[in-house]
Protein backbone atom coordinates (compact mmCIF):
# COMPACT_ATOMS: atom_id res chain seq x y z
CA UNK A 1 0.00 0.00 0.00
CA UNK A 2 2.92 2.48 0.79
CA UNK A 3 4.57 1.41 -2.67
CA UNK A 4 0.92 2.16 -4.37
CA UNK A 5 0.77 5.54 -2.60
CA UNK A 6 4.31 6.53 -3.42
CA UNK A 7 3.14 5.66 -7.58
CA UNK A 8 -0.16 7.99 -7.18
CA UNK A 9 2.20 10.75 -5.28
CA UNK A 10 4.65 10.75 -7.64
CA UNK A 11 1.64 10.91 -10.85
CA UNK A 12 1.12 14.42 -9.65
CA UNK A 13 -2.48 14.22 -10.03
CA UNK A 14 -2.64 17.62 -8.90
CA UNK A 15 -0.61 19.23 -11.88
CA UNK A 16 -3.09 17.71 -14.29
CA UNK A 17 -4.94 21.28 -13.91
CA UNK A 18 -2.73 22.34 -16.75
CA UNK A 19 -4.78 19.93 -19.49
CA UNK A 20 -7.87 21.92 -19.03
CA UNK A 21 -5.85 23.57 -21.98
CA UNK A 22 -7.22 20.59 -23.80
CA UNK A 23 -10.96 22.39 -23.39
CA UNK A 24 -9.71 25.29 -25.39
CA UNK A 25 -10.72 23.71 -28.72
CA UNK A 26 -14.49 23.11 -27.82
CA UNK A 27 -14.97 26.30 -25.40
CA UNK A 28 -13.96 28.77 -28.14
CA UNK A 29 -15.50 26.74 -31.03
CA UNK A 30 -18.98 27.36 -29.75
CA UNK A 31 -19.30 23.54 -28.81
CA UNK A 32 -19.12 24.03 -25.22
CA UNK A 33 -22.54 22.98 -24.27
CA UNK A 34 -22.27 19.72 -26.66
CA UNK A 35 -22.01 16.69 -24.28
CA UNK A 36 -20.50 14.52 -27.05
CA UNK A 37 -18.22 16.70 -27.95
CA UNK A 38 -17.37 17.35 -23.73
CA UNK A 39 -16.88 13.92 -23.25
CA UNK A 40 -14.86 13.05 -26.02
CA UNK A 41 -12.55 16.46 -24.95
CA UNK A 42 -12.75 14.84 -21.53
CA UNK A 43 -11.36 11.71 -22.58
CA UNK A 44 -8.82 13.05 -24.66
CA UNK A 45 -8.00 15.36 -21.11
CA UNK A 46 -7.54 12.04 -19.56
CA UNK A 47 -5.68 10.68 -22.46
CA UNK A 48 -2.94 13.91 -21.79
CA UNK A 49 -2.89 13.44 -18.10
CA UNK A 50 -1.55 9.82 -18.24
CA UNK A 51 0.70 10.66 -20.69
CA UNK A 52 2.24 13.92 -18.81
CA UNK A 53 2.21 11.53 -15.61
CA UNK A 54 4.56 9.27 -17.13
CA UNK A 55 6.78 11.77 -18.09
CA UNK A 56 6.91 13.53 -14.74
CA UNK A 57 7.74 9.35 -13.51
CA UNK A 58 10.53 9.56 -16.20
CA UNK A 59 11.48 12.76 -15.20
CA UNK A 60 11.64 12.00 -11.51
CA UNK A 61 13.82 9.13 -12.96
CA UNK A 62 16.58 11.34 -14.42
CA UNK A 63 16.23 14.01 -11.71
CA UNK A 64 16.67 11.60 -8.68
CA UNK A 65 20.28 12.60 -7.83
CA UNK A 66 19.53 16.51 -7.78
CA UNK A 67 16.36 16.04 -5.79
CA UNK A 68 18.13 14.51 -3.26
CA UNK A 69 19.60 17.84 -3.21
CA UNK A 70 16.35 19.90 -3.03
CA UNK A 71 14.69 21.05 0.02
CA UNK A 72 11.27 20.43 -0.81
CA UNK A 73 12.03 17.53 -4.03
CA UNK A 74 14.53 15.14 -1.75
CA UNK A 75 10.68 14.38 -0.20
CA UNK A 76 9.94 12.78 -4.01
CA UNK A 77 8.67 9.91 -3.56
CA UNK A 78 11.88 8.57 -6.18
CA UNK A 79 14.18 10.75 -4.92
CA UNK A 80 13.38 9.50 -1.18
CA UNK A 81 13.53 6.26 -1.99
CA UNK A 82 9.62 5.14 -1.31
CA UNK A 83 9.25 4.51 -5.19
CA UNK A 84 11.89 2.06 -6.10
CA UNK A 85 13.18 3.11 -9.52
CA UNK A 86 11.92 0.19 -11.40
CA UNK A 87 8.20 0.21 -10.74
CA UNK A 88 8.30 3.93 -11.55
CA UNK A 89 10.05 2.70 -15.19
CA UNK A 90 7.56 0.18 -15.53
CA UNK A 91 4.93 2.46 -15.07
CA UNK A 92 5.77 5.23 -17.05
CA UNK A 93 6.03 2.56 -20.05
CA UNK A 94 2.39 1.34 -19.39
CA UNK A 95 1.15 4.46 -18.81
CA UNK A 96 3.06 5.62 -21.93
CA UNK A 97 2.28 3.04 -24.32
CA UNK A 98 -1.51 2.08 -23.22
CA UNK A 99 -2.09 6.14 -23.99
CA UNK A 100 -0.35 6.31 -27.53
CA UNK A 101 -1.49 2.71 -28.45
CA UNK A 102 -5.38 3.37 -27.70
CA UNK A 103 -4.82 7.00 -29.25
CA UNK A 104 -3.43 5.76 -32.55
CA UNK A 105 -6.38 3.05 -33.28
CA UNK A 106 -8.93 5.66 -32.46
CA UNK A 107 -7.67 9.17 -33.12
CA UNK A 108 -4.62 9.05 -35.15
CA UNK A 109 -4.51 13.22 -35.63
CA UNK A 110 -4.79 13.64 -31.78
CA UNK A 111 -2.31 10.59 -31.35
CA UNK A 112 0.36 12.39 -33.41
CA UNK A 113 -0.02 15.74 -31.05
CA UNK A 114 0.74 13.22 -28.29
CA UNK A 115 3.56 11.77 -29.92
CA UNK A 116 5.20 14.71 -30.84
CA UNK A 117 4.49 15.92 -26.50
CA UNK A 118 6.24 12.72 -25.75
CA UNK A 119 9.41 12.86 -27.96
CA UNK A 120 9.81 17.13 -26.75
CA UNK A 121 9.29 15.93 -23.47
CA UNK A 122 11.60 13.02 -23.06
CA UNK A 123 14.25 15.50 -25.16
CA UNK A 124 14.03 18.17 -22.59
CA UNK A 125 13.94 15.45 -19.39
CA UNK A 126 17.62 14.33 -20.67
CA UNK A 127 18.69 17.32 -22.60
CA UNK A 128 17.43 20.41 -23.31
CA UNK A 129 16.23 21.43 -19.94
CA UNK A 130 20.15 22.33 -19.53
CA UNK A 131 20.24 24.83 -22.61
CA UNK A 132 19.08 28.38 -21.18
CA UNK A 133 15.67 29.68 -22.69
CA UNK A 134 15.09 26.93 -24.61
CA UNK A 135 14.18 24.91 -21.48
CA UNK A 136 11.38 27.52 -20.98
CA UNK A 137 10.17 27.84 -24.60
CA UNK A 138 9.60 23.35 -24.43
CA UNK A 139 7.25 23.97 -21.65
CA UNK A 140 5.46 26.50 -23.29
CA UNK A 141 5.12 24.55 -26.19
CA UNK A 142 3.51 21.60 -24.25
CA UNK A 143 1.12 24.03 -23.29
CA UNK A 144 0.07 24.65 -26.93
CA UNK A 145 0.00 20.95 -27.96
CA UNK A 146 -2.33 20.41 -24.89
CA UNK A 147 -4.68 23.08 -26.68
CA UNK A 148 -3.63 21.40 -30.08
CA UNK A 149 -4.26 18.13 -29.29
CA UNK A 150 -8.35 19.10 -27.72
CA UNK A 151 -9.14 20.62 -31.89
CA UNK A 152 -7.34 17.58 -33.47
CA UNK A 153 -9.01 15.00 -31.48
CA UNK A 154 -12.57 17.22 -32.15
CA UNK A 155 -11.30 16.31 -35.63
CA UNK A 156 -10.68 12.79 -35.67
CA UNK A 157 -14.39 12.67 -34.04
CA UNK A 158 -16.05 14.39 -36.76
CA UNK A 159 -16.31 18.02 -36.01
CA UNK A 160 -14.84 19.95 -38.98
CA UNK A 161 -15.96 23.45 -37.82
CA UNK A 162 -13.99 23.41 -34.94
CA UNK A 163 -10.48 25.04 -35.09
CA UNK A 164 -8.04 27.40 -33.10
CA UNK A 165 -7.26 30.57 -33.52
CA UNK A 166 -3.57 32.02 -33.79
CA UNK A 167 -4.12 34.52 -31.48
CA UNK A 168 -5.08 32.47 -28.97
CA UNK A 169 -2.17 29.44 -29.80
CA UNK A 170 -0.05 32.94 -29.54
CA UNK A 171 -1.79 33.83 -25.81
CA UNK A 172 -0.95 30.36 -25.10
CA UNK A 173 2.30 30.11 -25.36
CA UNK A 174 3.37 33.69 -23.70
CA UNK A 175 1.05 33.05 -20.81
CA UNK A 176 3.22 29.59 -20.74
CA UNK A 177 6.29 31.17 -20.86
CA UNK A 178 5.20 34.02 -18.18
CA UNK A 179 4.75 30.82 -15.54
CA UNK A 180 7.99 28.97 -16.57
CA UNK A 181 9.90 31.83 -16.37
CA UNK A 182 7.88 32.40 -12.98
CA UNK A 183 8.91 29.21 -11.54
CA UNK A 184 12.69 29.72 -12.34
CA UNK A 185 12.44 32.89 -10.34
CA UNK A 186 11.24 31.00 -7.37
CA UNK A 187 13.77 28.38 -7.71
CA UNK A 188 16.72 30.91 -8.10
CA UNK A 189 15.30 32.72 -4.87
CA UNK A 190 14.18 30.02 -2.70
CA UNK A 191 17.37 27.70 -3.47
CA UNK A 192 19.98 30.97 -3.13
CA UNK A 193 23.23 30.04 -3.71
CA UNK A 194 22.52 26.23 -3.94
CA UNK A 195 20.51 26.80 -6.85
CA UNK A 196 23.22 25.82 -9.69
CA UNK A 197 23.88 22.54 -7.44
CA UNK A 198 20.35 21.88 -7.84
CA UNK A 199 19.30 22.60 -11.53
CA UNK A 200 22.79 23.06 -13.48
CA UNK A 201 20.67 25.62 -15.70
CA UNK A 202 19.28 27.89 -12.86
CA UNK A 203 23.53 29.40 -13.01
CA UNK A 204 22.25 31.17 -16.43
CA UNK A 205 19.80 32.95 -14.66
CA UNK A 206 19.31 35.77 -12.46
CA UNK A 207 16.29 37.24 -10.71
CA UNK A 208 16.72 41.13 -12.76
CA UNK A 209 16.39 39.09 -15.99
CA UNK A 210 14.08 36.81 -14.87
CA UNK A 211 12.22 39.91 -13.80
CA UNK A 212 12.27 41.12 -17.48
CA UNK A 213 11.53 38.33 -19.71
CA UNK A 214 8.41 37.63 -17.03
CA UNK A 215 7.12 41.24 -17.90
CA UNK A 216 7.78 40.83 -22.00
CA UNK A 217 5.65 37.33 -21.45
CA UNK A 218 2.95 39.38 -19.51
CA UNK A 219 2.55 42.14 -22.03
CA UNK A 220 2.56 39.63 -24.68
CA UNK A 221 -0.01 37.73 -23.15
CA UNK A 222 -2.65 40.40 -22.61
CA UNK A 223 -2.28 42.04 -25.87
CA UNK A 224 -2.40 38.40 -27.56
CA UNK A 225 -5.60 37.73 -25.64
CA UNK A 226 -6.86 41.57 -26.54
CA UNK A 227 -5.99 40.83 -29.91
CA UNK A 228 -7.79 37.54 -30.33
CA UNK A 229 -11.08 38.83 -28.41
CA UNK A 230 -11.69 41.52 -30.80
CA UNK A 231 -10.03 40.12 -34.16
CA UNK A 232 -12.47 39.62 -37.18
CA UNK A 233 -12.76 35.47 -36.85
CA UNK A 234 -13.69 35.58 -33.65
CA UNK A 235 -16.55 38.70 -33.93
CA UNK A 236 -17.99 35.83 -37.15
CA UNK A 237 -17.33 32.30 -35.22
CA UNK A 238 -17.03 32.94 -31.67
CA UNK A 239 -19.12 36.14 -30.32
CA UNK A 240 -19.00 39.68 -30.41
CA UNK A 241 -18.22 40.44 -26.93
CA UNK A 242 -15.53 38.18 -25.69
CA UNK A 243 -13.67 41.40 -25.69
CA UNK A 244 -15.74 42.14 -22.11
CA UNK A 245 -13.85 39.01 -20.45
CA UNK A 246 -10.27 40.90 -21.05
CA UNK A 247 -9.98 42.44 -17.31
CA UNK A 248 -10.33 38.75 -16.04
CA UNK A 249 -7.42 37.90 -17.94
CA UNK A 250 -5.55 40.94 -17.01
CA UNK A 251 -6.33 40.79 -13.22
CA UNK A 252 -5.30 37.23 -12.95
CA UNK A 253 -2.00 37.63 -14.77
CA UNK A 254 -1.38 40.70 -12.46
CA UNK A 255 -2.74 38.60 -9.40
CA UNK A 256 -0.23 36.12 -10.41
CA UNK A 257 2.82 38.91 -9.97
CA UNK A 258 1.54 40.07 -7.15
CA UNK A 259 1.84 36.48 -5.69
CA UNK A 260 5.27 35.89 -7.35
CA UNK A 261 7.00 39.36 -5.99
CA UNK A 262 5.06 40.15 -2.77
CA UNK A 263 3.83 36.13 -1.01
CA UNK A 264 6.96 34.66 -2.91
CA UNK A 265 5.06 32.34 -4.45
CA UNK A 266 5.39 30.89 -7.98
CA UNK A 267 7.21 27.25 -7.79
CA UNK A 268 3.95 25.47 -8.38
CA UNK A 269 1.29 27.22 -11.13
CA UNK A 270 -1.15 24.39 -10.16
CA UNK A 271 -0.88 24.78 -6.19
CA UNK A 272 -1.19 28.54 -6.66
CA UNK A 273 -4.41 28.25 -8.83
CA UNK A 274 -6.04 25.80 -6.74
CA UNK A 275 -5.36 27.38 -3.11
CA UNK A 276 -5.38 31.10 -3.72
CA UNK A 277 -9.10 32.59 -3.42
CA UNK A 278 -9.43 35.61 -5.44
CA UNK A 279 -6.76 33.66 -8.27
CA UNK A 280 -9.75 30.76 -8.21
CA UNK A 281 -12.72 33.28 -7.82
CA UNK A 282 -11.65 35.16 -11.21
CA UNK A 283 -11.04 31.92 -13.27
CA UNK A 284 -14.54 31.04 -12.91
CA UNK A 285 -15.71 34.31 -13.42
CA UNK A 286 -13.89 33.80 -16.38
CA UNK A 287 -15.04 30.72 -17.79
CA UNK A 288 -18.75 32.42 -16.98
CA UNK A 289 -18.20 35.49 -18.30
CA UNK A 290 -17.24 33.80 -21.48
CA UNK A 291 -19.98 31.36 -21.27
CA UNK A 292 -22.43 34.09 -20.97
CA UNK A 293 -20.30 35.67 -24.18
CA UNK A 294 -20.86 32.48 -25.95
CA UNK A 295 -24.32 32.41 -25.45
CA UNK A 296 -25.92 35.60 -25.49
CA UNK A 297 -23.67 37.35 -28.13
CA UNK A 298 -22.98 34.53 -30.30
CA UNK A 299 -20.24 34.85 -33.50
CA UNK A 300 -22.25 36.63 -36.81
CA UNK A 301 -21.21 33.58 -38.62
CA UNK A 302 -22.31 29.92 -37.61
CA UNK A 303 -20.35 28.27 -40.01
CA UNK A 304 -16.14 28.49 -40.54
CA UNK A 305 -14.54 29.74 -43.42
Amino acid sequence: MKTLSALLKNLRIRSWTKNLFVFAGILFGNHWDDPRAIGLTALGALGFCLLSSSVYLINDIADRDRDKCHPEKKNRPIASGALPVSLAAVAAFLLASGVLITSWILAPTYALVLSIYLIMQLSYSFKLKHVVILDVLIIAAGFVLRALAGVTLAMDAGYSDISISHWLIVCTFFLAIFLAFAKRRYEVVSLGENAAGHREILEEYSISLLDELMGIATAASIIGYSIYSVSQRTMELVSTKLWLTIPFVTYGIFRYLYLIHIKGHGGSPDRIILTDKPLLLNILLWVIAVALALTLFPGTESIPA
